[in-house]
């Protein structure tokens, strides 16, 4: 099984929302002349109203902690060249040659890509972060991240952030736009989606064609996009197998020395007819002298 790559710097901003951003204020229209000129016979009393224009999207803004996020250990881009920074640069270099390279007709986009595992703690939303954090220092590529394990959202309170509406949120009300959900981050190439409202549907939420749609828009809307999903552990829950279906890359976390390979074998089993599985070991124990580094391989 291969190892895989990871990220380096990035600083272009990029817009992630159809939200347009503020504008100077237009010029002041011209007074009209004091002498209306008088309309030629036939016409109409009144012209006909202005369309309404189009509703106006806000994205909103966070910040995120850097320095909160280094002392935990994960990747930022002021972090250095720490063991986690360096590991992630090598995980996430095949996921981008995948992302963006040749792609028949039909196929799902292998710019989504879920990260999940087979139970809890294993370290999925971790990985997620990391990764996401380590694409968005790309110089040609942006990053949303997807908090999708909607029974136990867990992206937004390792960011700490506060809970906000989100993927539910969308897929529930017809009248919410992707940009009035979507948070943009202090990182100027990421912004996060969160899981949103907890709703006793959401395996038919994430079925149906509302989200098909959606998924469909978020891949493609920008071609220098990456997306990354953090889903529910596979064996727990029937979302993480729907949401799989919708994706072009899935990496499968397996916690060293505690994920049995019956699980492993059963959560694969799960994944059998989906491409690009991928498989990241985490936690691995093998630097003397050191209590317990997280060591990420790919196979």
């Amino acid at each position: 099984m291969s190892i895989i790559e990871k990220a380096a710097s990035r600083i272009e901003q990029r817009r992630d929302t159809n939200a347009t951003p503020s504008s100077p204020a237009a010029a002041a229209a011209p007074a009209p002349s004091q002498a209306s000129p008088v309309p030629p016979a036939g016409a109409p009393d009144s012209a006909p109203a202005a369309p309404a224009a189009a509703r106006k999207v806000q994205t909103r803004q966070v910040e995120i902690d850097l320095d909160r996020l280094r002392n935990m250990g994960m990747v930022t881009a002021a972090g250095g060249r720490t063991t986690v920074v360096e590991e992630f640069r090598i995980i996430k270099r095949p996921l981008l040659r995948r992302a963006f390279g040749e792609q028949g007709a039909g196929e799902t986009p292998n710019n989504l890509i879920m990260v999940t595992s087979s139970l809890p703690g294993e370290g999925k939303t971790f990985c997620a972060i990391n990764l996401a954090m380590s694409i968005a220092m790309e110089l040609d590529h942006t990053v949303l991240l997807v908090d999708a394990d909607v029974a136990r959202p867990s992206v937004l309170r390792t960011l700490g952030l506060p809970a906000q509406r989100g993927l539910m949120d969308i897929l529930l009300d017809d009248g919410l736009d992707l940009g009035d959900v979507l948070l943009r981050t202090n990182v100027d190439t990421l912004s996060i989606l969160a899981a949103g409202t907890s709703n006793p549907h959401a395996t038919e939420l994430l079925a149906s064609q509302a989200m098909s749609s959606m998924v469909h828009e978020i891949a493609n809307r920008y071609p220098d996009r990456v997306v990354i999903f953090d889903s529910p552990p596979l064996l727990l829950t029937s979302e993480a197998r729907v949401l799989a279906s919708h994706m072009g890359q899935i990496v499968l976390v397996v916690e060293a020395e505690t994920t049995t390979q019956h699980a492993v074998a059963e959560t694969l089993r799960h994944l059998e007819g989906c491409s690009n599985v991928n498989l990241l070991y985490n936690k691995v124990r093998d630097f003397p002298g050191i209590e317990e580094a997280y060591d990420y391989h790919y196979g």
